[in-house]
């Protein structure tokens, strides 16, 4: 009896020594032995501190890659600023860019509508100048028309009478002084109004001729109770046929013009009598009337 009570003691203090024994935590170092520790204590004891120095290589891992993490957020950040950056620059280029194209297309715009404006005026100068052209043909043709009326006309009469040409579109009617005035005088000879006859006739077919008349002298002076000089004595003889043809022959006064220039337009030189000849002279200048040029020249 005594032996199994001391027996069921040493049981229950060991049981309680067992239960009192210390808890090794992760890391701790323990005895090789311990009496109080079983084998397979040990052996979890072992696996624990496996497990444990696996958690800490895991913790310090995870403190690396939030490390790692926390740099790369700065990163994103540096990225996303300057992300911001260029989207803020690129707004800023379109909007230039937009800004620069709408003045280009405006101003494209307006060199296309002056291009056009441009190409609409050559257009009317084009136009106008033919219709120019053909007034100014149709002018030509009248003047050589009435130059070869007048040349049929006044076909009697010796050259050094009487010459018709035409000069800058201009017929001119070249009368000599040996055919209508005596010499110091105004008063038209006989043979002088025959002439002048024949030409009214035809002035009176063709009414859309001007007329001028201009008296030349040569250059020997002249002074007499009547004319001062040359110049008094070619305006009166241009003014005498300017009358003829206005009170025998009905010629309009409006189309005529009576004008002198005495020594002063010579035809040739005045050194020699044949020269001086050529220079005492009446020239009847029949030009077709321009109003219809004029028009279109004030129109363009």
């Amino acid at each position: 009896m005594k032996t199994k009570n001391f027996i069921l003691m040493i049981g229950v203090v060991a049981l309680m020594a067992s239960s009192c024994k210390p808890f090794y935590r992760c890391g701790q170092a323990k005895p090789e032995k311990d009496f109080f520790v079983s084998r397979r204590v040990n052996v979890l004891l072992d696996e624990r501190d496996s497990l444990c120095q696996t958690l800490d290589l895991r913790e310090r891992e995870i403190v690396s890659l939030n490390s790692d993490i926390s740099d790369l957020n700065s990163q994103v950040a540096r990225l996303n600023q300057t992300i911001e950056d260029i989207e803020r620059k690129y707004d800023k280029l379109v909007g230039e860019n937009l800004s620069q194209s709408e003045q280009y297309s405006r101003a494209l715009q307006q060199k296309s509508d002056e291009l056009q404006e441009k190409e609409r005026l050559i257009e009317e100068r084009e136009r106008a100048l033919n219709e120019l052209q053909q007034v100014i043909a149709r002018q030509d043709s009248i003047t050589n028309q009435l130059n070869n009326t007048l040349r049929n006309a006044l076909l009697g009469f010796q050259s050094d009478e009487l010459s018709v040409e035409i000069k800058n579109g201009k017929v001119y009617v070249s009368m000599s002084d040996k055919l209508l005035f005596k010499s110091g005088s105004a008063a038209i000879e006989s043979k002088g109004k025959e002439a002048i006859t024949l030409l009214a006739d035809v002035l009176d077919k063709n009414r859309d001729i001007d007329i001028l008349v201009e008296g030349h002298t040569d250059s020997i002076p002249i002074r007499t109770s009547v004319y001062r000089d040359n110049w008094d004595l070619s305006v009166a003889r241009a003014t005498s046929i300017v009358r003829i043809l206005t009170d025998e022959h009905n010629i309009a006064p409006t189309r005529l013009t009576a004008s002198g220039k005495g020594e002063y337009s010579p035809k040739a030189s005045n050194s020699t009598p044949e020269g001086r000849a050529i220079n005492r002279r009446t020239e009847i200048i029949l030009s077709p009337k321009l109003d219809e040029i004029m028009q279109l020249l004030n129109a363009s």
